[in-house]
């Protein structure tokens, strides 16, 4: 089973920009649907999904700001986060939707935005 780790939050001030990273322990290649989720105290919402073959989707709340990418040689997912907003502020995973949705998601540690405004 892979394991997922995420990093690159951090503090920045609003209209800003981060970039996020995660690492996973072994191969992604056969992941197809991968997902960035956002979690404010409550339940984690899927804010950016890329699926192979299909492209990518995102929520409402971050479309045209948010970009999802991967690299399959590296096992690592992206997400590039601009003009950053307060409500953005929150944990930030990744993980493999399927699994999810399957009721076994291994989480990883998280890696927090604080967007000060």
């Amino acid at each position: 089973q892979v394991q997922l780790v995420e990093s690159g939050g951090g503090l920045v001030q609003a209209g800003g920009s981060l970039n996020l990273t995660c690492t996973a322990s072994g191969s992604i290649s056969d992941i197809d649907v991968m997902a960035w989720y956002h979690q404010t105290p409550g339940p984690r919402d899927i804010v950016a999904t890329i699926i192979t073959g299909r492209g990518t989707v995102y929520a409402n709340s971050v479309k045209g700001r948010f970009t999802i990418s991967r690299d399959n040689a590296k096992n690592a997912l992206y997400l590039q986060m601009t003009s950053l907003k307060s409500e953005d502020t929150g944990v930030y995973y990744c993980n493999d939707v399927r699994r999810v949705a399957a009721g076994r998601p291994n989480w990883g540690p998280g890696t927090r935005v604080t967007v000060s405004s």
